[in-house]
């Protein structure tokens, strides 16, 4: 089978490589962009049946698009696996899906990669690896295969209706763990959250989307996570119109609170005492964004409604006042572990050295160490926002435009190269 040569190849059809697409095509950069499955496929297949976006539609979105619906809707997940279908449309996408990508190597001796897929290799000048952060499910090896209980990813839940009966324990306080747990709960399972480090916003403050206050107090724009809060997630939903999640709230509905699990023997999960310290913490996280608005306001004389409320705390209920730290499985009736505990990158495709020791990659912007490759999609690739809809558009540009940078140079060489052998000939 011959081998097909295109400038760049563009790893994964979901946001970013639809990103990409489009700042490739304004740049005039021939590309393809190589898809495993269909156009966003994460969304449709790969999330739980009434997921919708933790932002509003007004926010996470392309700037070339709006969603169907109105401007605060949080939007569904089949929708906006349709957007993004939509949008390549749009632009005129060189998508080619159904194409898994199995290997990138360098071509010995000569610019460019080698692409090696599942329908015939291709040679690239440059590929760019837009396959996102949500790549590989982590799973702690607590709870061995065998034990009498359903243990699932939280990419692999779907509803309530789809578990066993009984109980069922969430690990993870981030917000795919928490829309879980009251989805859960709602639907009269009796429901275990296991919380660890968190940031906790609030949904909508002052008549203002958490999302507006991040963009005006300049937060979306931090350059680095602070220090100690490289892998904090963030607990925030969009389900139910848009909540502020609240874990007392939850304990209150029912929902047993539980600290960091961290140990398993003879059908028992441990955890740490430290559930109160856990949500006490977030609580403070969700305090200070307020303290932020408030200034902001007042500094710029904003006629936006006080919200005394949102500063009442409601009481310790008692499963922080007295903490769980082990829990028999059987004992409490749990037949579901669902790990909602996050994922890692996986670039075991990517035969070049530009990965540190621990398989991340080692980039400046997307502009990775090794020429000629390139990433999209990071979490803080150059800011907060660099993993969210709107924000991997921007990054796009970024690296469309390093890569175009990169041609003018060779453009140059090319020309550089011809004048001197038409000099060299007229002198002879």
């Amino acid at each position: 089978m011959p081998v097909e040569t295109i400038d760049t190849v563009v790893v994964g059809g979901g946001q970013a490589g639809i990103a990409m697409s489009e700042h490739l095509g304004r740049a005039n950069v021939p590309h393809l962009v190589l898809e495993r499955a269909r156009i966003a496929e994460r969304w449709r297949s790969e999330r739980w049946d009434s997921l919708v976006t933790n932002g509003p539609a007004w926010h996470d979105r392309f700037p070339g698009a709006h969603f169907p619906g109105g401007p605060e809707d949080f939007v569904p997940k089949e929708t906006v696996a349709d957007y993004f279908v939509d949008y390549a449309h749009q632009i005129a996408a060189p998508m080619r899906c159904g194409v898994e990508v199995r290997k990138v190597s360098k071509q010995p001796g000569q610019r460019g990669f080698r692409v090696e897929t599942s329908h015939g290799d291709y040679s690239a000048l440059n590929v760019v690896a837009a396959t996102g952060p949500f790549q590989k499910p982590v799973v702690p090896h607590l709870i061995e295969a065998g034990a009498p209980v359903l243990q699932l990813h939280s990419n692999g839940y779907r509803n309530p209706e789809a578990l066993p009966e009984g109980a069922v324990l969430v690990v993870g306080a981030g917000s795919s763990g928490v829309q879980i747990a009251d989805e859960l709960n709602r639907a009269g399972r009796k429901v275990y959250l296991s919380v660890g480090p968190h940031d906790r916003p609030p949904r909508a403050y002052r008549g203002r989307d958490f999302v507006w206050w991040l963009g005006v107090l300049g937060l979306w724009d931090l350059a680095t996570p602070p220090e100690g809060a490289e892998h904090v997630t963030i607990a925030v939903s969009g389900a139910q119109g848009g909540e502020t999640v609240d874990f007392r709230r939850l304990a209150n509905e029912g929902v047993t609170l539980l600290g960091r699990t961290v140990s398993y023997a003879d059908g028992a999960l441990g955890f740490l005492d430290n559930v109160a310290q856990m949500v006490n913490a977030g609580d403070a996280n969700y305090l200070a964004l307020l303290d932020a608005a408030d200034a902001y306001v007042a500094r710029n004389g904003l006629d936006l409604p006080e919200e005394p409320q949102a500063r009442v705390i409601r009481p310790d209920p008692d499963c922080l006042t007295n903490p769980i730290t082990t829990l028999d499985l059987a004992g409490a009736g749990i037949g579901s572990v669902i790990w909602a505990t996050g994922y890692v990158q996986d670039y075991g495709w990517l035969d070049v050295p530009t990965f540190d020791a621990a398989g991340k990659p080692l980039h400046r912007r997307g502009v990775s160490e090794e020429p000629g490759i390139y990433f999209l999609g990071l979490p803080w690739q150059s800011r907060r926002g660099s993993s969210f809809i709107w924000g991997v558009w921007h990054d796009a540009r970024h690296v469309a435009d390093q890569i175009a940078i990169r041609q003018a140079y060779f453009d140059y060489h090319a020309s550089a190269d011809a004048d001197a052998q038409t000099s060299a000939a007229a002198q002879a």
